[in-house]
């Protein structure tokens, strides 16, 4: 067991430094809170973090879109890259309306569209029990089941956005993820198929069921992977198709509104 010397905020960012973490000192203080000051609970929080897992399973939470998040050891941890995703969602979502968070995870798109559209209905799901744990502790209505099988037929026709960060990760690219990744997370979170577009090609399929007409899709996904769904959905008769983009120009999600008269759709 590691046993630190100090709770000094500096110390412990030069260890955390050292080990490769580039945001240590913000995770210097995450896990300072977390002991409260008491060396013989950061110690025990030091030596999960070097091992590499995620600081949120340590921590308990973590910061998306502002606003706290509960995050339970198992569970997929919510990152940065989907927060645009999250705020395009709730620009969508009308005050009364209705929105599916899909493979919701703890909750965090549900939680966010729910804070910020007080008197709309938000409704979430996931396969993993402990994810729906998680989520239900976070405030979120969720239920359990793949996609949108355990949802309520009573939203179908009737829902404004149906929103997701599905598994999009290539069969080829899983190895190249983060060492510690799937020593800690599971692969089901991340595996998308031979080419990462299986689950996100189901949703385009399913969610015409469940969207009124003018209602958006929005999926985080990546790489050429946008491209590939521009006939899925035409098919399904989405138009308005558009690529979201980070900062850096890195492609990082879709979004496509269910045409009112079946128009095709096409990438600008």
């Amino acid at each position: 067991m590691i046993v630190p010397m100090s709770s000094d905020h500096e110390v412990l960012t030069e260890l955390l430094s050292r080990a490769g973490f580039v945001a240590a000192e913000d995770e210097a203080d995450e896990l300072l809170a977390s002991a409260e000051g008491d060396l013989k609970r950061l110690g025990p929080l030091l030596e999960r973090r070097l091992s590499g897992e995620p600081l949120a399973w340590i921590t308990g939470r973590v910061l998306f879109c502002g606003m706290e998040i509960r995050v339970e050891s198992g569970v997929y941890v919510p990152r940065w890259q989907s927060e645009p995703l999250a705020r395009r969602a709730v620009e969508r979502l009308s005050t009364t309306g209705i929105a599916i968070d899909l493979c919701t995870g703890s909750g965090a798109i549900a939680k966010i569209l729910a804070t910020n559209r007080r008197h709309a209905r938000v409704v979430a799901c996931d396969i993993d029990e402990r994810a729906v744990a998680c989520a239900t502790a976070n405030g979120v209505e969720v239920y359990s089941g793949d996609l949108f099988d355990p949802l309520p037929r009573s939203l179908e026709a009737r829902v404004d956005v149906v929103v997701g960060v599905v598994p999009y990760v290539p069969t080829s690219a899983l190895a190249l993820l983060a060492h510690d990744t799937f020593a800690f997370e599971s692969p089901l979170a991340y595996h998308g198929g031979h080419d990462g577009t299986e689950v996100l090609r189901r949703v385009v399929s399913e969610s015409p069921r469940f969207l009124r007409r003018g209602g958006a899709i929005l999926l985080e996904l990546g790489g050429e992977q946008a491209n590939a769904l521009v006939d899925d959905l035409a098919d399904c008769g989405f138009n308005d198709v558009s690529v979201l983009s980070d900062q850096d120009g890195d492609v990082r999600g879709i979004e496509a509104t269910l045409a009112r008269d079946r128009e095709s759709s096409s990438l600008p």
